[in-house]
């Protein structure tokens, strides 16, 4: 008998939180350090149900108006929306309503413009500054395809959005590994992600807790490597509904 969806993805999620866990204990940390964060790219509202049913705290989608035409059919169950894509700055706006976490800050100019609508829209109940978990992506292969900032540019970033951006708060980083190479290429960049973060905490004295790195064919090596989050798309759901 063909499994149903919701049962399919949920033997899904089993399988990808018990390689969590053993990575994890090869790295030694435990599973509950790690977030699992299902891309629901191109996926459709019922699979979406069905991972959240299951235990997933957040959703990451990559394109803002994807996001908003869920939105609109959302039944309200309970998930935090993360941005994952590139982000353009005449969508910030728009972006800033939809999601409660950006990690794709790749640059000083993105994030001013989230300061400032975040600066209109948001003040907590004493007048002072609530901050907007922000992520700093960071291009750790070189590749010219990807987004994200340079390495050697990350903690200048990082010390800038720190002093000039009250209403953000620095949450981690966020990568993605190398299209091509093997693992050694695969778990150097992750390695670099991991020493960028200690060179920005040291810099800014920032906790920045979390590490966004890691998708279906990779996410063992990034938890191994340090990794807090990690973005799993196919892996839970299969092949995209496009």
């Amino acid at each position: 008998m063909v499994a149903s969806v919701p049962d399919r993805i949920r033997d899904n999620i089993d399988s990808i939180r018990a390689r969590i866990a053993r990575a994890a204990a090869r790295a030694g940390t435990g599973a509950d350090k790690i977030e699992l964060i299902a891309v629901t790219k191109f996926q459709p509202i019922e699979s979406m149900y069905a991972a959240v049913e299951c235990g997933i705290a957040i959703l990451g989608e990559n394109r803002v108006q994807e996001r908003a035409d869920k939105a609109s059919r959302w039944d309200g169950r309970s998930a935090a929306w993360h941005m994952i894509g590139r982000l353009q700055r005449n969508k910030a706006r728009k972006a800033v309503g939809l999601f409660d976490c950006i990690q794709s800050i790749d640059g000083f100019e993105l994030a001013v413009a989230i300061e400032r609508i975040i600066q209109e829209r948001t003040k907590s109940e004493d007048g002072a500054a609530r901050g907007y978990p922000v992520m700093v992506e960071v291009n750790t292969s070189g590749e010219e395809t990807k987004g994200g900032v340079a390495p050697r540019d990350c903690a200048d970033l990082v010390e800038r959005i720190a002093g000039d951006c009250p209403h953000l708060t620095v949450e981690g980083l966020m990568t993605i590994g190398p299209l091509a190479g093997g693992d050694s290429e695969t778990r150097a960049s992750f390695a670099l992600l991991r020493s960028l973060a200690d060179v920005a905490r040291k810099r800014t004295g920032l906790g920045i807790p979390h590490l966004s790195m890691g998708m279906s064919g990779d996410f063992e090596a990034a938890v191994e490597e340090g990794g807090t989050m990690v973005r799993i798309g196919t892996g839970i759901f299969g092949a995209r509904h496009i």
